[in-house]
């Protein structure tokens, strides 16, 4: 009876189901899954779509490629691997994910984040707002001046750009220079308090990865080349992830 139950779905050519093998420990035994819903309770997208983590490894690991691709779950989920962090297993369930994203083509993943990471190709800024280099540096400097003169106490806080030699490099979430500018002063204003050596980079300052979410393997490791590169051009010591 065991026997069979590892071997559920072997007459279905099932790409998942070779996933699901290479993630599990002990070389893909499929009994490693104790189906105990550890994973689920802490999800926070338990119950979207009627799907849960438990259900969505179940499905993956009795070959139903089918409705697994045809599911919108797999861009519910966060990948913020709680579910590993539970699993008493340690099975890789945001790994699956991943590789599931990967296998819709490029045109049929959600818009939002798609067109997101389509934006933050076109420059080296990476911004998902499409931000110039220009426009970030002028948005920057125009912010600052504005608190320098209204509030004396921070007369000579600094929010440099290109500076080399800084102990952090900081990356900013794309919006805010947008929409949110004002959002970018508080951590200015604690940097400065606290004497923090820091700078912004006028390529790769923008913090999300929209293609990382998309599963674009290729434009998620441009993104993150941009941002090194800058990085070790100044010769920042620590690159500083505000999200």
């Amino acid at each position: 009876m065991a026997e069979e139950i590892v071997k559920i779905g072997k007459n279905k050519k099932s790409t998942i189901l070779q996933m699901v093998k290479e993630i599990l420990p002990d070389g893909g035994n499929l009994n490693a899954c104790l189906t105990c819903g550890a994973c689920s309770s802490g999800c926070p997208a338990t119950g979207l779509e009627g799907m849960d983590a438990r259900k969505f490894l179940r499905m993956a690991a009795l070959g139903m490629d089918e409705e697994i691709l045809k599911s919108n779950w797999p861009w519910m989920c966060t990948m913020c691997q709680r579910c590993i962090y539970v699993c008493p297993m340690k099975i890789d369930i945001p790994q699956l994910i991943f590789n599931i994203r990967a296998m819709r083509p490029r045109e049929e993943r959600p818009k939002g984040i798609l067109e997101s990471c389509n934006m933050a190709l076109k420059n080296d800024t990476l911004s998902a707002m499409g931000t110039t280099e220009e426009d970030f540096q002028f948005v920057v400097e125009d912010v600052l001046g504005e608190y320098q003169e209204a509030q004396p106490e921070f007369a000579d806080m600094e929010a440099p750009i290109d500076k080399e030699g800084a102990e952090f490099f900081l990356n900013q979430n794309s919006r805010e220079p947008v929409t949110e500018p004002d959002e970018m002063v508080p951590l200015w204003k604690i940097l400065h308090l606290a004497g923090v050596n820091w700078t912004y980079g006028s390529k790769g300052w923008a913090g999300e990865n929209y293609c990382m979410f998309i599963a674009d393997n290729d434009a998620w490791k441009h993104m993150v080349q941009v941002k090194a590169d800058m990085v070790h051009k100044l010769g920042a010591k620590t690159y500083l992830n505000t999200e």
